[in-house]
């Protein structure tokens, strides 16, 4: 288990809807402190309002190194290096066949899925193994282990993750794990976006965070490499 069973410092990406902001929510009822970012500034104001300085929330693009790496110096100056970090921010392409998928949006998919990825742990990494602990979950996806047809850019960027998480552990030292989390299949936005009305025979991402976050809370250096899903 993480270092400190109390007041971790738990930095998540993408909490202003979705997994992330269930995550969030219920990583705050168990006292623990969030370091979130997400994309919709009036959500992150809304956060900012209601968890006042207990917990810190920024508009930040994951696929914007730049912005990535000042929000880092920060956090890291303020609070130190997490105890877990998850790499939850992600999009989907709209349903079509590979070859009516735009340049753009093929572009955008890629750039927050994996460059958003690495560029969190580029930004973290190196704090938490100078302080030789920490735990890097990278969200991967049923269709990081399979596909379907009509959204092959997602499952390109999620097949990526897989095997980019993977070779990161094997870099990691002694102390620090790395895992591809497979969150199972959730009634979210994006599932919407794929199964319409279908969706909601699904469990809720509240429904889900009850068991995530207990799941998510109990890895540590031993789980390093390994490619996980939330039953």
């Amino acid at each position: 288990m993480i270092e400190n069973d109390t007041n971790r410092r738990i930095i998540i990406t993408g909490v202003t809807r979705g997994l992330g902001e269930s995550l969030m929510h219920g990583m705050i009822d168990l006292g623990h402190r969030v370091l979130g970012c997400g994309q919709n500034k009036r959500a992150i104001e809304a956060l900012q309002q209601t968890y006042g300085i207990s917990h810190d929330f920024a508009v930040v693009n994951v696929a914007d190194s730049t912005q990535i790496d000042e929000w880092a110096h920060r956090l890291l100056a303020e609070y130190g290096p997490p105890d877990l970090l998850i790499n939850n921010a992600a999009l989907i392409n709209t349903n079509a066949p590979l070859w009516q998928v735009s340049h753009d949006e093929f572009s955008k998919v890629i750039d927050v899925n994996i460059k958003g990825v690495a560029n969190t742990i580029r930004a973290f990494t190196p704090a938490m193994i100078e302080r030789g602990t920490g735990v890097i979950v990278n969200f991967s996806s049923g269709w990081g282990r399979s596909t379907s047809p009509e959204v092959a850019p997602y499952c390109a960027t999620k097949w990526a993750i897989e095997g980019l998480t993977r070779a990161f552990a094997q870099e990691l030292p002694n102390g620090l794990a790395a895992v591809a989390l497979n969150p199972g299949v959730i009634d979210t936005d994006m599932l919407r976006s794929c199964f319409g009305s279908g969706a909601s025979s699904y469990q809720s991402p509240a429904q889900w965070a009850k068991r995530a976050v207990p799941f998510l809370l109990d890895l540590d250096a031993s789980d390093n490499g390994r490619s996980l899903t939330v039953d």
